[in-house]
């Protein structure tokens, strides 16, 4: 009786025993190792981009009193990547820009920003309605005849905004405006550059 159970617990035994790699001495053997890499999610931004670096302005409407300069400003789009749960409760988004003065490129007197002036025109502002552009900024020659609206892009002026970023998150918005240069007759003949910074805030 005694020999049969232990012929039972080493039979118990072997058949416990799991398969396993082998090899003939000097042989080598292999495991293969595998793992499942998920790809990361990256968080979602909010994002300004320019569709070009620079405009040139040509004369259009000069008279007598003020020569006058026109071009468009290349298009802005501002792109919200973001989900909801990533905005912040209350947060809105603006685009702003303002101009350095024309300095001239053979010395001649500098012309204010102040004489440059834009009228935004929003191209793609989605279905919401949230989304609008600036008022339009008039130059200081036409302050007297225009009185009440910005003046010049001294400041920061608003091209583009809206009040409820989390409304208007996922899109894609376009804006670009009317630039319009207005400086006195007798103003200096020569090449003049000035640089319009734009900056997105929220």
């Amino acid at each position: 009786m005694s020999r049969l159970s232990v012929a039972a617990a080493c039979s118990i035994f072997v058949a416990a025993v799991p398969a396993v790699a082998s090899a003939d001495p000097g042989d080598p053997a292999q495991v293969q190792v595998t793992v499942d890499i998920t790809e990361i999610e990256e968080p979602g931004v909010l994002a300004l981009t320019v569709a070009g670096n620079s405009v040139a302005l040509t004369e259009n409407g000069s008279d007598l009193l003020v020569r006058q300069f026109t071009g468009t400003l290349p298009t802005v789009t501002v792109t919200d990547t973001r989900t909801a749960a990533e905005i912040p409760a209350g947060a809105a988004w603006a685009v702003l820009g303002s101009s350095s003065d024309f300095t001239g490129t053979a010395g001649q007197a500098p012309i204010s920003a102040a004489h440059l002036g834009w009228k935004p025109r929003l191209l793609n502002g989605g279905n919401t309605g949230l989304v609008s552009e600036g008022e339009e900024v008039v130059t200081v020659l036409d302050q007297p005849t225009q009185p009440g609206n910005n003046v010049g892009l001294v400041d920061q002026e608003l091209l583009v905004s809206t009040y409820d970023s989390a409304e208007v998150t996922g899109g894609a918005y376009t804006v670009n405006a009317d630039l319009t240069l207005r400086a006195p007759a007798d103003v200096a003949a020569g090449s003049y550059r000035s640089t319009l910074t734009l900056s997105l805030f929220e």
